[in-house]
């Protein structure tokens, strides 16, 4: 393994001979042929990069919108900001949360992180700084999902094992809203327009909540099992989400969508009896769909034909979120072996 030396025991190892393998696909702005003669997609220095760091499991990931920083978020209670160019170097970590980070997102213009934690608070981080520049206490129990609105006033929708989810404006004091449930919820997300909230939960159903009349106006039946993750599409016409039924399910929210708005199911990623959050999320264009699985790899489908497109390997525990790279084809993933693999496909 060729070494690159950079600061600190984040040391990182390019990969040599090459322990996942991503077949490449022919991408419209192809780059110089790699060294093994394979024509290059992306511009990470390496096919794939291992970045290491974090002291413990890895529950999530994003890219920031420019495509240039990842942020991860772990059981160690750290959030780490990487290069994704050059080699790849941890250079903040973003402290101040009492217990694991389980959801973080950037806002829309890229410069704030929100995170959440069982800690019961949401949290949000300057970028530029590194500094924490507010922190959410409202929920009685563990925080395990937030979502920040894409346009608008700056809202965040966060979800909580005390059965609740809750609004916040980012300009102001405590939270503005709260949407009371029966249930755990353990994943939210936005409507496109930020007119309403979508939840998910130990229920199995998706609600959407009306923010004018703060009530749910539509339940999506589909899952058999718990809820770990959803995720909005970049068009905002459909929800993406995960459950433990091992299912990913496409819902058309468009309005007069038919009554059964399960209009794709896709299978192959597993979960365990570890019941991790395992999150999932849409490629920049819409076209393919990826996720996280205990089985420890990596899934990602075609939208179109609910085909399995690849099944990464590399990872030697669950691998709790996948993401798309958002102009490159790059993924990302984190897994509970306390690892990010930035990967060429």
């Amino acid at each position: 393994m060729e070494v690159i030396p950079s600061g600190g025991e984040n040391a990182l190892s390019t990969v040599g001979p090459r322990p996942m393998e991503w077949s490449t696909v022919p991408y419209s702005t192809p780059q110089a042929p790699g060294p093994n003669g394979k024509q290059r997609t992306s511009s990470l220095e390496s096919p794939i990069m291992l970045l290491t760091g974090h002291q413990s499991a890895i529950y999530t990931m994003k890219f920031n919108p420019a495509g240039t920083v990842v942020a991860s978020g772990s059981h160690d209670k750290e959030i780490f900001l990487w290069n994704v160019h050059g080699d790849c170097k941890n250079f903040m970590v973003l402290k101040g949360h009492k217990n694991a980070v389980l959801d973080l997102h950037w806002t829309t213009d890229g410069s704030q992180i929100i995170s959440a934690s069982p800690d019961k608070t949401l949290r949000a981080w300057d970028v530029e700084t590194g500094k924490q520049i507010k922190k959410m206490a409202e929920h009685s129990s563990f925080v395990n999902s937030c979502c920040p609105s894409r346009r608008g006033p700056p809202l965040v929708v966060s979800g909580s094992d005390d059965g609740t989810a809750k609004l916040w404006d980012m300009r102001q004091r405590g939270a503005i809203q709260t949407f009371p449930d029966k249930y755990q919820i353990t994943a939210v997300g936005f409507s496109d327009a930020s007119d309403k909230i979508f939840t998910g939960g130990i229920d199995n159903e998706v609600k959407v909540w009306d923010l004018r009349k703060g009530e749910v106006t539509m339940t999506l039946q589909g899952h058999q099992d718990m809820i770990t993750g959803m995720q909005l599409s970049p068009d905002g016409s459909y929800l993406l989400t995960n459950g433990m039924d091992c299912k990913l399910c496409i819902w058309d929210m468009r309005p007069y969508a038919p009554q059964n708005r399960c209009v794709k199911v896709m299978e192959g990623h597993q979960h365990n009896f570890e019941k991790n959050l395992l999150k999932c999320s849409w490629s920049p264009d819409g076209s393919k769909v990826t996720a996280g699985s205990s089985d420890r790899m990596v899934y990602i489908w075609d939208t179109t034909s609910r085909r399995i497109l690849y099944k990464l390997p590399g990872h030697t525990g669950s691998v709790n979120e996948c993401v798309f790279h958002p102009s490159e084809p790059i993924v990302g993933s984190c897994g509970s072996d306390k690892q990010i693999y930035l990967g060429e496909i």
